[in-house]
């Protein structure tokens, strides 16, 4: 879903979990009205537990809560957790449950980080209620005010009300949502866009990205933890580091949640750094994050870029033209670049075979996947 680009937004950067889950938090307690929150991992743990308390918290308060989890992600989250926040007043329901039904239907997944508060604040990124996020992953969240918060909180509705989203069997419970609530723009505000993909058909997200790259005049950076690109993206890669232009790729090093993804995209290193692009293993932990900055343009959220995210996945990015965000967003490039490993392209065309071997092995596993679609 492609919407309109709104003026008179405020865009605040939040990087690592010890800023974007305060500022979560802190908002959920402030709520008046409601909350309604739409991810795709919680699983049971110290994080869950945290977000559970804040969420029946603000129930207990009179404010609505909804929450919103994926089929699939949520499976980690136990009965006792889930009983818990029902019996605390949250009104809780499930993206496309797991079931026997198509195959193509069980991948669909809902891969969307979404937080809206009052239908003022709203907040997205790469994040989760699993506990790797306390520590143990790099993520990077935006607090979102202004008109666009509207947008977010329609993405969620309309989802909300998905004939694909529904309660756990012997929940009666018929959910009910407040009425949207409509703002007025910041005199100094910045334009903003919510950008939604859902499937192949839906790919909003991947010609935005494609048409900012078409037109980069200096920089254009990519951070992404599963770097799988399509042929489409790999190709304007190249295109614009041989005309010139600074590109770069922030990707995960050895510390991968799913290194058999790494492998596949290692595959495209060599070409790629061919062309003069420039690639950086990061190294302190796995970086889960998902951000771009094309000149002064930034888009910031859930989608991976890959196969997998632009075929299967509903996404939601936010996309922000500002002198000032981009400015951030550099500035947090190169503090990540400082603490990773550049790719030298001499030694990568002399790596070993045994690496080779595991690029073209598991190049064999996403090709298979790629024709499932």
């Amino acid at each position: 879903m492609q919407n309109a680009w709104r003026e008179g937004n405020r865009f605040t950067l939040l990087p690592e979990a010890t800023r974007f889950l305060p500022a979560m938090f802190e908002a959920v307690h402030a709520a008046q009205h409601y909350v309604l929150i739409e991810l795709y991992l919680m699983e049971s743990g110290e994080l869950a537990d945290q977000v559970s308390d804040a969420l029946i918290g603000a129930a207990q308060r009179g404010v609505c809560v909804c929450l919103l989890l994926d089929g699939y992600g949520s499976l980690g989250l136990s009965g006792s957790d889930r009983q818990r926040l029902k019996q605390g007043g949250v009104q809780l329901r499930f993206f496309n449950p797991i079931g026997f039904h198509s195959l193509a239907l069980n991948l669909s997944r809902d891969h969307r980080k979404i937080v809206v508060v009052d239908g003022e604040r709203a907040f997205t990124g790469g994040f989760g209620a699993v506990d790797e996020f306390l520590n143990a992953w790099y993520e990077i969240a935006l607090c979102i005010e202004g008109p666009v918060v509207g947008d977010w909180e329609l993405l969620f509705r309309r989802l909300w009300h998905s004939r694909l989203t529904r309660a756990e069997k012997g929940d009666s419970c018929a959910p009910v949502l407040p009425k949207l609530r409509e703002l007025k723009g910041f005199a100094n505000g910045v334009p903003g866009r919510a950008m939604s993909a859902r499937g192949y058909r839906y790919q909003a997200i991947r010609h935005s990205l494609h048409h900012r790259v078409s037109q980069v005049e200096q920089r254009l950076w990519l951070c992404t933890p599963y770097f799988v690109p399509t042929f489409a993206l790999r190709r304007r890669l190249v295109k614009a580091a041989r005309r010139g232009i600074d590109v770069r790729l922030l990707l995960p090093g050895a510390k991968h949640d799913h290194p058999g993804v790494r492998f596949a995209g290692q595959r495209f290193y060599q070409s790629l750094l061919k062309a003069g692009v420039r690639i950086y293993e990061f190294q302190p932990t796995f970086i889960h994050a998902k951000f771009v900055l094309v000149d002064e343009w930034v888009s910031i959220g859930s989608c991976n870029f890959d196969h997998w995210s632009l075929h299967w996945n509903l996404e939601a990015n936010q996309e922000v033209v500002d002198q000032q965000l981009a400015t951030d967003v550099r500035e947090l490039f190169e503090r990540n670049f400082a603490a990773s490993q550049e790719v030298d392209a001499d030694a990568w065309a002399a790596r070993p075979r045994g690496q080779r071997a595991k690029e073209w092995v598991y190049g064999v596993l996403d090709a298979i996947v790629t024709r499932l679609k």
